[in-house]
């Protein structure tokens, strides 16, 4: 069985942990910069009517996640 979460599974309202970031280059980039690391504590708020993308609160900032970005996220 596949027990691995993602942080797109992460349902509205619910906060976790970040445990792994599979991204790399850019996104990979971007996501440090914005404070995403291994640990970092992380809030889903909401999510777009089309359903991607979706608001996540990092750090005390709200940051937009498409869900090919949100989906290389591991998370507790």
């Amino acid at each position: 069985m596949n027990n691995i979460k993602t942080l797109n599974m992460l349902p509205v309202g619910q906060s976790t942990n970040v445990k792994k970031v599979l991204s790399r280059g850019d996104i990979r980039r971007r996501l440090r910069d914005i404070g995403l690391i291994e640990g970092t504590k992380v809030s889903c708020l909401q999510i777009s009517p089309p359903g991607d993308p979706t608001a996540y609160l990092i750090r005390g900032a709200v940051i937009a996640l498409r869900c090919e970005d949100s989906s290389n996220i591991i998370i507790e």
